[in-house]
């Protein structure tokens, strides 16, 4: 009952602007949900099955339905991520849609065990660079990068699991922009709970405008490459 309840929760999560999801994106979702119901806790490969859905089965991502790449994620902040949408932490926002949707599945994962196992399926996947399909300035980009961004998340958008900063260079750019913009606006880290979310909910409303984030992203892009 409960699985059916969060699956009337995905369909009903677009909320009329840009981040409520289409109806292919809905229908992915409640296939991903469906998925689930056959998966045991312990079967990385079978729980990865419902991810599939939007992810691709290699974790290729797939930005028509606004899932991005998996690939290039580090497994300690995918289990994180995993982790908040389960707790409510992440994708609570009523204009969030698709982090509700997100929600949604990662609170049918039954424990720790399928979060740990599903991650650890997908760090196999073979690594590939996100495609680009923004446009920035990229020396400007790399001047706000390297006073703003770098100290946590490493000079070539390396990350710093010591800071619990992951990478960004090879994850998708669209996607780096939709984060940023929700960690700006609000949707994302607003909660002081989530510690390392709230920080970047506060490092989202230093860039002065859109273009900025895009030469920012822009450039985090061309470390990729």
């Amino acid at each position: 009952m409960k699985r059916w309840v969060l699956l009337l929760s995905v369909m009903l999560a677009a909320c009329g602007n840009d981040n409520a999801p289409d109806v292919n994106s809905e229908k992915a979702a409640a296939d991903a949900l469906q998925a689930l119901q056959h998966s045991t806790s312990g079967d990385g490969k079978a729980l990865y099955a419902a991810c599939a859905a939007c992810h691709g089965a290699q974790g290729e991502g797939n930005m028509a339905l606004n899932a991005p790449s998996l690939t290039n994620q580090q497994d300690w902040y995918l289990e994180r991520q995993l982790q908040g949408f389960r707790s409510g932490l992440r994708g609570s926002d009523p204009k969030d849609g698709y982090g509700a949707q997100m929600q949604a599945i990662a609170k049918t994962l039954p424990d720790e065990n399928a979060v740990k196992a599903v991650v650890a399926y997908i760090a196999d996947f073979k690594v590939k660079p996100a495609a680009k399909t923004l446009d920035g300035n990229i020396k400007r980009g790399a001047d706000y990068y390297s006073n703003l961004c770098g100290a946590c998340h490493g000079p070539a958008a390396e990350g710093n699991d010591k800071l619990q900063a992951p990478a960004l260079a090879g994850v998708d750019d669209w996607y780096l922009l939709k984060q940023f913009n929700h960690f700006r606006d609000g949707l994302r880290g607003a909660d002081e709970s989530d510690r390392y979310g709230y920080q970047m909910g506060m490092m989202g409303k230093t860039l002065p405008d859109d273009n900025i984030a895009k030469d920012v992203i822009a450039y985090i892009q061309s470390l990729a490459d």
